[in-house]
């Protein structure tokens, strides 16, 4: 079994709040042992050395939230229009630039089409395709006139509404979702995904405080989906949805935006069963960055959604002061939030929810790994998984590093090297460059 020794670097072991000087080394897919501190060396006989150069040795990132399969479209209509055959190879792009990107497992959040997000994942499995580990969803389930429900009637007579494309399956009844979600779990979800509140995207339609659905649907989607063994996220929003979150124990809740301290209280008691993962670039790219597609300051004022990134902000700070797990990245797959941009979400809770660096980097990784709930993943420590990445500076004190990815000096998934360390950049290289 291949040895590598990774010599010369200071850690981020996922956890710690400091860099620490240490060798590591990788056997196999395994992180086989860490010698923490100045001087400490293991053992070189049979193992490959790779001298980092003082570089930062750090756990891949994971994802939580990922839409992997949509296309960078300024809407939901244009990514789902996308004929199958050009989406399957634009999301075939999308998970090796995740890869690039330092991210090494991911989880979806929703797929564009029924079984594509089910495909890419088989693909990766089957070592045909570069991209993180991933765990498929299914698309957003959700109910008539709820959130990514875009059907039209075409007259006055109600049996003639027009389908729109769309990435949601619409359901109406414990009955039909029931049969939803065994259907995409027959076809290879690893997750289901409902909508138990609405969005400012829905304007004015539907808003993110509302809960169109029952009690008994979500109680009949989760049972459902328990039942075969699978795994639940909910598009959130609402105080009730996420209440409902927690009475079913639904595990990854997405925004929570508007939870009530009542509920952020309800929550705490419970904080080791749940993932929260704001998406907070939907929010405040959508608010401060989006006028090129039309949506100016004023007008997510308007829609509601410069509303939700305060509310989400102030929630987010409460939580994690109540050591509730809250989670970056979410939502970057649109025009104004592109695929590949993900870390940005590292400034965004530094300087909008009050984590210090270290925090969202831990969030990011020990905590993405504990969510993933798969194998050992997200820390660098004896037994893991060596899924690494070698970052080119100290990122506790630059979290801006993960944006270039020419800074992500090496990244290593599984035991292997999907891009291999070839050194640091000096400055004046960097400057030539």
């Amino acid at each position: 079994m291949a040895n590598t020794l990774f010599t010369n670097v200071n850690v981020f072991d996922g956890t710690s709040p400091v860099l620490y000087p240490a060798e590591v080394l990788v056997q196999g897919n395994r992180i086989k042992e860490v010698a923490r501190g100045d001087g400490k060396q293991l053992q070189r006989d049979g193992a490959e050395e790779v001298d980092c150069g003082g570089a930062t040795l750090m756990p891949g990132l994971i994802n939580t939230h990922c839409h992997m399969t949509y296309i960078n479209a300024p809407g939901v209509p244009e990514t789902c229009a996308v004929p199958i055959e050009e989406h399957v190879l634009i999301s075939s792009y999308n998970a090796k630039l995740m890869l690039d990107m330092g991210f090494t497992a991911v989880i979806g959040a929703a797929s564009a089409k029924a079984r594509l997000d089910i495909v890419i994942r088989n693909e990766i499995e089957a070592g045909r395709l570069q991209g993180p580990r991933m765990l498929a969803c299914s698309p957003e389930l959700t109910v008539t006139g709820g959130l990514a429900d875009d059907s039209k009637i075409d007259s006055g007579d109600m049996k003639y509404i027009r389908d729109m494309p769309s990435i949601s399956i619409v359901g109406d009844s414990p009955d039909e979702f029931r049969k939803i979600v065994r259907t995409m779990i027959r076809e290879g979800a690893d997750v289901i995904k409902f909508n138990n509140s609405g969005d400012s995207f829905c304007y004015p339609r539907c808003s993110a405080e509302i809960n169109p659905m029952t009690e008994e649907e979500v109680r009949t989607i989760v049972e459902t989906t328990r039942n075969m063994g699978k795994r639940l996220s909910a598009h959130a929003h609402a105080d009730s949805g996420v209440r409902q979150c927690i009475k079913y124990g639904v595990e990854l809740i997405y925004h929570a935006s508007f939870a009530s301290d009542e509920t952020i209280e309800m929550l705490e008691k419970v904080k080791d069963k749940h993932w929260v993962t704001p998406a907070i670039a939907a929010r405040y790219n959508t608010t401060y960055e989006a006028g090129d597609w039309g949506i100016t300051v004023d007008v997510a004022e308007t829609i509601g959604n410069k509303r939700e990134l305060e509310a989400g902000c102030e929630t987010m700070a409460k939580m994690h002061k109540a050591g509730i797990k809250v989670l970056p990245f979410g939502d970057y797959g649109f025009a104004w939030i592109p695929m590949g941009t993900d870390s940005r979400d590292f400034e965004h809770f530094v300087n909008l929810m009050g984590f210090e660096p270290w925090e969202v980097l831990r969030a990011a990784t020990a905590y993405g790994g504990e969510a993933f709930m798969g194998d050992k993943m997200g820390e660098i420590k004896e037994g893991f998984l060596s899924d690494i990445i070698i970052i080119d500076g100290d990122p506790l004190a630059d979290i801006t590093l993960f944006q270039d990815r020419s800074n992500i000096l090496a990244i290593m998934k599984d035991g292997q090297f999907h891009k291999t360390f070839q050194g640091r950049v000096t400055q004046e290289q960097r400057q030539v460059a």
